[in-house]
């Protein structure tokens, strides 16, 4: 008997649940990191050898920033834009090493470290 109330009750409260978000009137859409890609430093039509020598740099960079107690114990987001260079600039160099030029992936290192030293300052 109780559990067949209780199942009764949530089922009718169910349908509430899914519209809660939506009561918020001035609700407006995450903002995304990095607006534009044509504001990358680094492009599509540099040179391999030079774009990968700049990801490299960012890359080791990040991987120092994040390795070091100063940054990972910080309440500044130093470390988490760290972590998310590392990752962008390492799947750029993982395809700048079949010379192949990922856009998205190098907007986002640019995008990424420009957001680490914005919080390490």
């Amino acid at each position: 008997m109780i559990r067949s109330m209780l199942a009764g009750a949530m089922v009718a409260l169910m349908p509430l649940s899914g519209f809660a978000a939506d009561l918020i009137v001035d609700y407006a859409p995450a903002t995304r990191q990095c607006t534009e890609l044509s504001q990358s430093s680094l492009t599509v039509e540099q040179d391999v050898s030079t774009l990968t020598k700049e990801v490299v740099s960012r890359m080791d960079e990040a991987i120092a920033v994040a390795d070091d107690p100063r940054w990972v114990y910080s309440t500044r987001p130093a470390f988490v834009w760290a972590s998310e260079t590392k990752v962008a600039c390492g799947k750029a160099y993982g395809y700048l090493q079949s010379n192949w030029r990922d856009e998205d992936y190098l907007a986002k290192c640019d995008c990424f470290y420009a957001k680490m030293h914005h919080f390490m300052n």
